[in-house]
């Protein structure tokens, strides 16, 4: 007990408990915005991710797009339903189911 009592005397100790909670609980770089800040991340990086490979998707259809008239054509027909001049179009589409 005589031990305990003189660990809490020394002014070393008390400095860095106090630092330790300080630094734990209210410096703005605290334990609970690190956690935050480290979740921040990985959801960005996430993002990152996906959006590099949507870029590289669209960098592909483009490409071919330019190279293969019949792709160009294809896609024209299928995304902005352009027809030639003879022919119809009939869109058909599903029904949305409503609750």
């Amino acid at each position: 007990m005589k031990r305990l009592l003189n660990l809490f005397k020394n002014k070393y100790f008390l400095v860095t408990v106090a630092f330790l909670v300080w630094m734990t609980f209210f410096d703005r770089n605290d334990l609970f915005s690190q956690y935050q800040y480290h979740h921040q991340v990985a959801k960005l990086k996430q993002e990152r991710d996906f959006y590099q490979k949507e870029t590289a998707k669209v960098h592909q259809d483009l490409d071919e797009l330019t190279s293969n008239k019949e792709k160009l054509e294809k896609f024209a027909r299928e995304k902005y339903l352009m027809k030639k001049d003879n022919e119809d179009v009939f869109v058909i589409g599903k029904e949305k189911k409503q609750d």
